[in-house]
């Protein structure tokens, strides 16, 4: 991928005046974030299609958790060089490459399935390769958004993009197993015509999104350390990741309890569309009301709320294996975890400098999610050792632990002293700005 030798473009014109424009007439911020969407939706589809092929050709839940690691396995090993990377590159030209080598993954696996050629080592790598460009879009579209919206619409952009995450689940999901159940190759085209049509929208973004001038750049090692270390020093950031990285686990490891439950019982793997289109709702309604959790409880209180909620009704899993009863328990996890998003992406953004925002944002992720895939394995192994009601009993036990430590960490101290540490920072910037520019004009 070539990159560009200009500066990172300074923030959209709109984003500067009294009178910013609202974010429904916003063409970059909506082309923006319809490409996101669009690939999303296709992910999504194709993500609940790779276990279910595996699934219901093995009967063996660990079979199909082996392509939920490998889709998973990117956001292990792959975040922190993609962050890097992200904040060098053109941030456009980078969703555009992502996207196009998106489509060609799902394509190939399209074929494979359309000529009786299905091979555990193909899909593992399809789905890894699609995970892993996944990652770099995620983080290069994160890292415009400030760049295209005023800083009084942050909040309402970032909640929009974790409403069209949920929504993007909300019908992916369904989208890809029913295309599943009527033809196993379905779902796999549906992810490459979304992936197509991600890059036709960002296309029409206008804003350049040009990375760092390449005498600007070091060593990879370095600008990642460089990020780690500006992470190291916000403790509040830190703990939080960790306590929700912990949680991200836990749910990665119930993602298969749904397909394993109906399959044990016979039913249709259209039904997972539906557990997972009521999850969705609920996850979307948590995105839209992230604002208003926020200003009346507060990141930190959301945080300690969350687990407890989460501690609850995980191990109420156990005692249902009605498809509606599955979902309502999921959605009630996703609309708490929607509203969590929110409020922990406003602060991520708004104290991160522009030109750390990959950086920050892929350590974030590692924290967060890379432990995702082993989730994943672990769910599958757990769930054909002990079954679907045991494995809801076991993790959530391993939730309410979570919540005693979110319980007895001083989450609010550490909050405000991590926002007065930013407003010294930010009030510095300035200065080192105008140092830096002196020397490279002299």
């Amino acid at each position: 991928m070539s990159v560009t030798d200009g500066r990172t473009a300074p923030a959209h014109p709109q984003a500067k005046g009294p009178d910013p424009v609202p974010l429904r007439r916003n063409r970059d911020y909506l082309m923006l974030w319809s490409g996101a969407g669009l690939t999303l939706l296709g992910s999504r589809a194709t993500s609940v299609a790779y276990p279910l092929l595996l699934i219901w050709s093995t009967g063996s839940a660990a079979a199909g958790a082996m392509a939920a690691f490998a889709a998973q396995l990117p956001h292990l090993i792959v975040q922190l060089p993609a962050g890097a990377l992200v904040d060098r590159w053109n941030r456009r030209r980078t969703m555009l490459v992502c996207s196009a080598g998106c489509a060609v993954s799902t394509a190939s696996v399209v074929l494979a399935v359309a000529v009786g050629r299905v091979h555990l080592a193909h899909l593992a790598v399809a789905a890894f390769v699609e995970g892993s460009l996944m990652v770099c879009h995620r983080l290069a579209e994160r890292a415009c958004v400030r760049q295209v919206v005023p800083a009084s619409q942050l909040t309402a952009a970032l909640a929009g993009n974790e409403a069209r995450g949920r929504a993007a689940g909300l019908l992916g999901q369904p989208l890809g197993s029913a295309a599943f159940a009527a033809a196993r190759w379905s779902p796999f085209l549906l992810g490459s015509v979304t992936h197509l049509l991600s890059l036709l929208a960002v296309l029409c973004v206008r804003a350049p999104f040009g990375g760092r001038p390449a005498a600007e750049r070091r060593r990879l090692g370095p600008e990642i350390a460089e990020g780690l270390r500006w992470l190291w020093r916000r403790r509040f950031l830190r703990r939080i990741t960790l306590l929700i990285s912990g949680s991200n686990v836990i749910f990665q490891a119930l993602a298969l309890l749904p397909a394993f439950v109906l399959y044990e019982d016979g039913l249709s793997p259209a039904t997972v569309g539906v557990i997972a289109a009521i999850s969705g709702a609920g996850g979307a309604v948590g995105a839209l009301c992230g604002g208003w959790a926020t200003r009346r409880i507060g990141l930190a209180g959301l945080v300690r709320g969350a687990l407890v909620v989460w501690a609850l009704l995980v191990p109420a899993l156990a005692l249902t294996r009605s498809p509606l009863l599955l979902g309502a328990l999921l959605a009630g996890m996703s609309l708490v975890g929607g509203a969590v998003n929110v409020a922990g992406g406003v602060h991520q953004v708004r104290t991160t400098p522009d030109a750390l925002q990959g950086r920050v944002n892929s350590a974030l992720q590692l924290a967060g999610s890379g432990a995702n895939a082993l989730g994943a394995l672990a769910g599958g192994v757990l769930l054909d050792s002990l079954g679907a009601a045991r494995t809801a009993a076991l993790l959530g036990a391993a939730m309410g632990v979570l919540a005693l430590v979110a319980a007895a960490s001083a989450l609010t101290r550490l909050l405000a002293a991590e926002e007065q540490q930013t407003s010294q920072e930010q009030q510095q910037e300035p200065v080192r700005e105008q140092e830096q520019e002196g020397e490279r004009t002299s």
